[in-house]
């Protein structure tokens, strides 16, 4: 049997996609979805809608297709869906983003990660800071650029990093501070003061900052706040951002990244050899979509909100404890309860869909090794589906009790 390539191994092991004898596991989504799909249990587990988007965004990307936008796009992405960030930034944030030079299309939020990691990292010398538990994609490609992963513990039921341990993690071997706002998964919204924390370490130890907004519209409470418009920051943050939860189309994979001119062209460099462009018309539509009302981004933000609440009524109910999240698509929830004490929260979402037809995510399959005994009780739904299946599956979660 041929050997697994090294870059190969080191990606999954980073990913925890490795078991004995170097034999690749599937993801926790992949197992966990697969187990809904046998059972017949209702999937609160991945994070995606289980509704279409706005029918405007739909419409522009049939449109686009009859039209022959259907071959390659350029390298930095069709020329409207520039624009359209561009003019999004401006909007909503204040931001002067120049839509040529500033602005690069890519193939979702995980590959502008992948490209930007892979672009800004020097040598295995350099070390990437994460915020725990963090999106599994931010270890494998950690480990796929050679750098090394530096976690600062985010804990329940606030989820906000403490100032000191951050500190201590940020140091002159820091080449990147990643940072995930609104947080996945524990729908954690960083106050201002760790923003403008992390914008000071940044400064003082010269480390660029990268963020994931992904989440940016769907904020509970208040604007969403972005770290480059944070003062000190904008010359050395790399802004990434997608329209797949905003316009629940995750299957687009239509993403992008801003900043700084020098910056972004270091991340073309790489993302040129990836996928070097991808989803012509589906880039057109969701210029489109850039351009909706007011009113639709302040809608999509008050629906999923309704479901938060209505998920969390349903957990608490049911008897676990639960984090109130202040922006996301996901609810982070204390299983000790339900288990009248200690709780293993891998076990107990495999047991899950046969106990109550429910499916969830251990929060352990977001976090390093060294630190699962912490989070081993703590388990992440998704609000992110259609208001009856959530009080489907808060009828079934209460018979647990």
């Amino acid at each position: 049997m041929a050997q697994i390539p090294g870059a190969w191994r080191r990606t999954a092991r980073g990913a925890g996609l490795l078991g004995p004898g170097d034999v690749p596991a599937p993801t926790i989504f992949a197992e966990m979805t697969a187990l809904a799909t046998r059972t017949g249990a209702i999937n609160l587990g991945q994070g995606f809608p289980d509704e279409d988007g706005p029918a405007a965004v739909l419409d522009a990307a049939r449109a686009a297709i009859a039209a022959g936008e259907n071959q390659y796009a350029p390298g930095r992405g069709v020329a409207a869906l520039l624009d359209a960030v561009a003019a999004h930034e401006r909007r909503f944030y204040g931001l002067d983003v120049d839509a040529q030079r500033e602005v690069l299309v890519t193939a979702g939020a995980t590959e502008a990660l992948a490209a930007t990691l892979l672009a800004l990292i020097d040598s295995p010398a350099d070390e990437v800071v994460v915020f725990e538990p963090y999106y599994d994609a931010y270890a494998a490609v950690v480990a796929l650029s050679g750098a090394r992963l530096v976690p600062v513990p985010l804990r329940y039921p606030a989820f906000q990093p403490d100032l000191d341990e951050l500190a201590h993690a940020v140091t002159d071997r820091t080449r990147v501070i990643l940072v995930n706002d609104p947080h996945n998964p524990t729908g954690a919204v960083f106050s201002d003061d760790v923003r403008r924390e992390i914008v000071r370490l940044a400064d003082r130890h010269d480390a660029v900052i990268v963020t994931d907004e992904v989440y940016e519209h769907l904020v509970f409470d208040g604007p969403h706040v972005p770290l480059t418009t944070i003062e000190g920051a904008a010359d050395r943050t790399l802004r990434i951002s997608s329209a797949g939860k905003t316009f629940s189309t995750t299957g687009w994979k239509i993403g992008w990244v801003t900043g700084l001119a020098p910056l972004v062209d270091a991340v073309l460099a790489v993302k040129q050899f990836l996928t070097y462009t991808s989803g012509t018309p589906l880039q057109h539509a969701i210029a489109v979509g850039l351009t909706l009302p007011d009113a639709f981004y302040a809608d999509i933000a008050d629906r999923l909100r309704a479901k938060r609440d209505l998920l969390a009524d349903g957990l608490r109910a049911a008897g676990f404890g639960v984090s109130q999240p202040a922006g996301t698509y996901f609810t982070v929830a204390d299983a000790a309860p339900v288990l009248g004490g200690a709780a293993d929260a891998d076990e107990f979402c495999r047991a899950l869909p046969a106990r109550a037809g429910v499916v969830g995510i251990p929060l352990t399959a977001f976090v390093s090794t060294a630190r699962r005994a912490e989070y081993a009780h703590l388990v992440r739904f998704a609000a992110c589906k259609r208001t009856e299946v959530i009080a489907e599956a808060s009828a079934r979660l209460r018979l647990l009790g």
